[in-house]
């Protein structure tokens, strides 16, 4: 309510929607909607972005600055303590007034501001940010990237540039990877934002559009990425092409129900973004797009008829898969044996072009998508499963028929293909934002791209104690099985002396191979993956006690604390088995944080096969060679390690060249619609 009567309050002004930051950080108006106007991305202008990435990373790379900069809020925070309640909440709204006046670059006022939610948290929360914590907080305060380690409380730390923007009258959304750290964090962090007078909202899966707006009227929101991206792409069909500002105040006037009472959003002003790498990164190779009402499912037998030819057809004669690109090419001998297919002829079928596509993607149905590594087929619906997050997409599909295709494949319902109303990519929507910041533990790989598309500079933060982790050499095996078994006998070494093991799967068919075999071995232990998503924060958290053996996908509780039980240091901390190497470097550094976090110790290594999908997708063939002689042990880890490597960075560069042939793709499409008069 308190949310709801501020936007009212607000928009009665005439203001509400027009607030943006201008260069010196200030709230001004501009627009019914304020977002930063995307002006596309050439190939200098890439050039360009890394350069000034560059710059911005090396006016805080250096630890002394940031110390600096710690050493000046704790400055600014000496007779805090003695300040009663009441007086500093008075302080706060004085610092609202002049946050307001002189706005966030003022590099003092600023650091007033973190010496008081730094007080507040003390107070309410029980936890006082830590110095790197401060650092932190002034990296995304100035638009950057805060690259910290895992279990260095990003969480508190999110909250010091959020206060500090919602103080300011910036609206705030701090955007994280699902509806379960969306409603944790805010809760845990609601007395901090309302003892300084700011109210919170949170933004899941199930609220209607009103109560929806009402957590965007508030000071801070949190919210997912694809809730967020979804509802922007809502209120952009809710102003179609006529949002002009001063047509939407006029129609606030004339019109009992004005476009600008209907819009979710207050505009995009600044953001936060958790887990950055996973959200900016590794999801920016799928376009958000809403639906509508297609061409209905009555084209069952059209997909039936693709999928009964596409298995008459001989890989190597017909067609050739693409396993790196994921992608089936037709030979000239197949194209002529469809030509000559003596099949139906209406519909898709009447065409060259459209029967060759139709079969190529049953193809892609047939050989390239597997059922428990790429989707989950659960209650008669098939649900894609996200590949770096091991998590469900349940309201995503693939486009052009292939998931009405793997539908068909699989027995279950065919839904009707949908008509697409709007579309976006990540690249292009954050880049929207006034002001853009983020936060990870494994962000440095990807610098340059985050510094090209997003203009976001990655700055490394110390950790807050020496890190303890220590890495172990990877075990290489020329069968899967036998990678299989040297796990398994691993686990046992390790639960033997009481440490508690995590082992990382890459699918969920590998963990509950993993979990098969542990069975009839005869060791207890937890699985967790997609089937498992609504226990992910119980399994997690328990997976650090004594003589605990848990198997996840790559979700492995990504964004909560894995707590070390009693006596469990002194065995060495938890354990962590990655079972194959992903084809990020940053998800093996993400599974390897699960251990050693806050200063504990902790352990990881890799026990691999030259059978793994890395491999078999993206290794040339003398890496192939090279990694079969180490397996063999014909040549030492070290050798057989660099292999691995080099199959990683093949895989990296194929991922980054998806994503920039998506964001390419979205502007030429932006543009072709902006000149037919159409929205996006």
């Amino acid at each position: 309510m308190a949310c709801a009567a501020a936007r009212t309050s607000l928009q009665s002004a005439g203001e509400s929607l027009s607030m943006l930051l201008d260069a010196t950080g200030r709230v001004s108006g501009n627009g019914a909607y304020p977002e930063r106007r995307d002006s596309g991305t050439s190939a200098l202008d890439s050039a360009a972005e890394r350069l000034a990435g560059v710059l911005r990373r090396h006016r805080y790379s250096r630890r002394t600055t940031l110390r600096r900069v710690a050493k000046l809020i704790v400055e600014k925070a000496e007779g805090l303590e003695a300040v009663s309640d009441p007086e500093l909440r008075e302080r706060a709204m004085g610092l609202r007034y002049r946050l307001r006046a002189e706005g966030l670059n003022n590099r003092a006022l600023a650091a007033q501001a973190f010496a008081l939610v730094r007080e507040t948290a003390g107070r309410v929360l029980g936890m006082k940010p830590f110095d790197v914590q401060l650092m932190g907080g002034w990296v995304m305060l100035h638009g950057m990237l805060a690259e910290m380690e895992t279990g260095e409380g990003k969480t508190l730390t999110a909250t010091l540039p959020a206060c500090t923007a919602a103080l300011a009258g910036i609206p705030v959304h701090v955007i994280t990877v699902n509806d379960y750290l969306v409603g944790r964090d805010a809760e845990s962090m609601r007395p901090l934002y309302e003892a300084l007078g700011l109210s919170v909202g949170t933004i899941t899966e199930e609220m209607d559009p009103g109560r929806r707006r009402a957590a965007y009227a508030c000071d801070v929101t949190y919210c997912t990425n694809k809730q967020l991206v979804f509802d922007y792409l809502r209120d952009r069909l809710t102003l179609g092409n006529k949002g002009g500002h001063m047509q939407l105040q006029l129609e606030r006037l004339y019109e009992g129900a004005p476009r600008l009472d209907r819009l979710l959003l207050r505009g995009l002003h600044f953001a936060i973004v958790d887990e950055a790498d996973s959200v900016l990164i590794d999801e920016a190779r799928t376009p958000l797009i809403i639906s509508g009402a297609g061409g209905g499912n009555d084209q069952e037998a059209v997909y039936a008829a693709a999928l009964e030819v596409a298995a008459d057809l001989e890989q190597g004669r017909d067609y050739e898969l693409g396993q790196r690109q994921r992608e089936v090419t037709l030979t000239e001998a197949g194209r002529a044996r469809l030509a000559m297919w003596p099949g139906p002829t209406e519909g898709p079928w009447r065409g060259r072009r459209g029967r060759e596509e139709l079969v190529r993607m049953a193809l892609s149905a047939r050989h390239l998508f597997v059922r428990d590594r790429d989707y989950l087929v659960r209650d008669g619906r098939v649900q894609i499963i996200d590949e770096y997050t091991g998590r469900v997409m349940a309201d995503r599909a693939w486009e052009r028929g292939l998931h009405q295709l793997i539908e068909a494949k699989e027995g279950c319902r065919v839904t009707g293909q949908k008509e697409t109303l709007a579309r976006i990519s990540y690249q292009r929507f954050f880049r929207r934002y006034m002001r853009l910041a983020g936060m990870s533990g494994t962000a440095q790989e990807v610098a340059g791209e985050l510094s090209a598309v997003y203009r976001l500079g990655v700055v490394r933060v110390p950790p807050n104690r020496p890190v303890r982790r220590r890495p172990g050499e990877d075990g290489i095996y020329p069968e899967e099985q036998l990678k299989w078994t040297a796990i398994v006998r691993r686990i046992a070494a390790v639960h033997e002396r009481g440490q508690p093991v995590l082992v990382g799967t890459r699918s969920v068919e590998a963990s509950e191979h993993l979990s098969n075999l542990l069975r009839q071995a005869g060791l207890a232990h937890e699985v967790l993956n997609a089937r498992q998503d609504e226990r992910e924060a119980e399994i997690i958290s328990r997976a650090g006690e004594r003589g605990r053996i848990t198997v996840a996908t790559n979700m492995a509780g990504r964004g909560t604390d894995i707590r070390l039980g009693a006596g469990v240091a002194k065995l060495g901390g938890l354990h962590v088995i990655a079972s194959e190497r992903h084809e990020a470097r940053r998800i093996d550094r993400q599974l390897f944080g699960r251990c050693a976090r806050q200063g504990e110790p902790g352990s990881h290594e890799a026990i691999v096969s030259v059978q793994d999908d890395l491999v078999e997708r993206f290794a040339p063939p003398h890496i192939k060679w090279l990694l079969q002689k180490a397996a063999r042990g014909r040549y030492s880890r070290g050798p057989g390690r660099w292999a691995l490597r080099v199959a990683q960075r093949a895989a990296e560069r194929q991922h980054a060249r998806l994503r920039r042939d998506l964001l390419r793709t979205d502007e030429q499409l932006a543009r072709l619609l902006a000149f037919s008069g159409q929205p996006e």
